[in-house]
């Protein structure tokens, strides 16, 4: 049995630690708009940078099976999705729909992390719906270490649409890198129908 560490620092004896609570909350000014070298056409918003607690956090969830970090980043979406309600920025009825994760992955991750941060950060939010309805096709690359135009190039036309949707839409992702994921997320929304009005991430790089 391993001893508990902090998802974020590493600090024995507790999972998350107030230090790293404090460095993943949400400011009354969040998220920020930011903008990714591959430009989706809609509003890419960010909780804070892949660093820190919150890299690790993310990365302790996806790689390590740190399913307790779940909580306290859902959390932060949680918060998030309520500022952006209360600003107008976003409106109910609204569909959130998780960015797809390499099938592969999620069997190796016991399931989709993506998607259970998204289906807990809209507990208790009136209006709010999580659709899965992406899925990556078979052989896609993992795309760490790819260049923004290789993961262009990995990710066009690797996204498949899995559900229809309709009405207002927001993608939900744990990291907003190049912006290729987002873009192709998009563009197979859009084509659907869907009317896409952001994208919001944990983090971005």
């Amino acid at each position: 049995m391993l001893p508990l560490q902090c998802g974020g620092c590493g600090v024995a004896g507790v999972g998350w630690c107030a230090a790293c609570d404090r460095e993943l909350t949400v400011r009354p000014d969040q998220p920020h708009l930011v903008t990714p070298r591959l430009d989706p056409g809609v509003p890419v918003l960010s909780l804070g940078r892949y660093a820190g607690a919150r890299r690790k956090a993310v990365v302790a969830v996806k790689e390590r099976g740190r399913a307790d970090l779940l909580e306290p980043l859902a959390g932060a979406l949680h918060t998030a999705l309520d500022q952006l309600l209360t600003w107008g920025l976003l409106d109910t009825p609204l569909t959130v729909v998780p960015a797809p994760t390499r099938r592969s992955a999620a069997r190796r991750r016991g399931g989709d992390p993506v998607t259970r941060l998204a289906r807990r950060a809209v507990q208790g939010h009136h209006g709010l719906t999580v659709a899965p309805a992406l899925r990556m096709k078979a052989f896609t690359r993992d795309s760490v270490g790819l260049s923004s135009a290789a993961r262009q190039r990995n990710i066009a036309g690797r996204i498949r649409l899995t559900t229809p949707v309709a009405g207002s839409v927001v993608v939900v992702d744990d990291v907003v890198t190049t912006g290729a994921t987002a873009a192709e997320s998009v563009r197979v929304l859009q084509t659907c129908g869907a009317d896409v009005v952001a994208v919001l991430a944990l983090a971005h790089a």
